[in-house]
């Protein structure tokens, strides 16, 4: 999950009561953790109007009336997922990031379960969008492990709160503008162009990732992830209000091994989070360690 409110499916007309405002901020508050401030307000206008529209209703009274009470309400629930946040993203964001991340981290953890005998690593990458970040994952594991990868036992956990964004990502088709900072070599190797401008992501690199619908909020679900060496949460927690920031990243900490990492979004920090990770600086990037 990459961006809120932005993007295209702008279409306002309809205005919003700040009493409806605040009705269906709390109804999206416990759908997915996002809090939304009251500058936000005509946002929600400009992103919902086409929706209520389509549903051929008047006004956000009846849309709100509309997720509490209609029998499709479990459907829409989840469009309102899809309005809410948007998926714009691309493989191998945060260059600086991910280099520290294969240099720093994960080829650590390489050395160390190469020593110890034990050839698995899992990853979780939570608020996974459209599969960019895990499929990304996938490829530089590929490149690390080389020949070496069919000892290994590895599993990236990829979840989002979306799930038609999760049928895209299990689907793994992908336009141009998805390539837009990864290294042709890259592309060549590990996807094939079906059509033209449409690349389909190589089988053995899907092999590894596994994805699910998730709610960062629901902390039951979050118990059942298996518990990581590595966990990305970047460009989500940032739509968070404190109390909701501190609960997800306890679910992460609990979710991690003894001395296992975290890494949110360049722009993100743990400062005034939590105390429970050592944060390590690096050119470009922050980790952070579970102590």
């Amino acid at each position: 999950m990459s961006g809120l409110f932005s993007g295209s499916g702008f279409s306002g007309g309809i205005k919003i009561s700040t009493l409806e405002f605040t009705q269906l901020k709390d109804i999206i508050y416990e759908l997915s953790g996002i809090f939304l401030n009251s500058n936000r307000k005509y946002l929600v206008e400009n992103r919902f109007s086409g929706r209520i529209l389509e549903l051929n209703l008047k006004s956000f009274k009846e849309y709100i009336e509309y997720l509490k009470y209609d029998r499709n309400k479990a459907a829409e629930l989840n469009k309102l997922a899809d309005l809410i946040t948007t998926n714009e993203t691309s493989f191998f964001r945060d260059n600086a990031q991910l280099k520290v991340f294969t240099n720093e981290t994960l080829r650590k953890i390489v050395d160390e379960k190469r020593k110890s005998g034990k050839l698995d690593i899992k990853i979780w990458s939570a608020g996974c969008s459209s599969g960019e970040e895990p499929y990304t994952l996938s490829i530089i594991i590929h490149e690390m492990l080389k020949a070496e990868l069919s000892k290994w036992r590895i599993q990236i956990t990829a979840n989002d709160i979306s799930s038609d964004i999760i049928e895209k990502a299990k689907k793994g088709e992908y336009a141009k503008y998805a390539f837009k900072t990864t290294p042709s070599l890259i592309t060549k190797k590990y996807f094939t162009e079906t059509s033209p401008g449409v690349f389909q992501v190589n089988a053995d690199i899907k092999k590894l990732v596994r994805f699910a619908k998730i709610n960062l909020n629901d902390r039951i679900a979050l118990k059942k992830i298996p518990k990581s060496d590595i966990v990305l949460c970047r460009n989500v927690i940032i739509y968070f209000d404190k109390e909701m920031k501190k609960k997800v990243v306890s679910a992460f900490y609990d979710n991690l091994i003894e001395g296992g990492h975290l890494y949110v979004g360049h722009s993100e920090s743990l400062h005034t989070i939590t105390n429970t990770f050592k944060a390590k600086h690096h050119e470009g990037a922050i980790s952070y360690r579970k102590i």
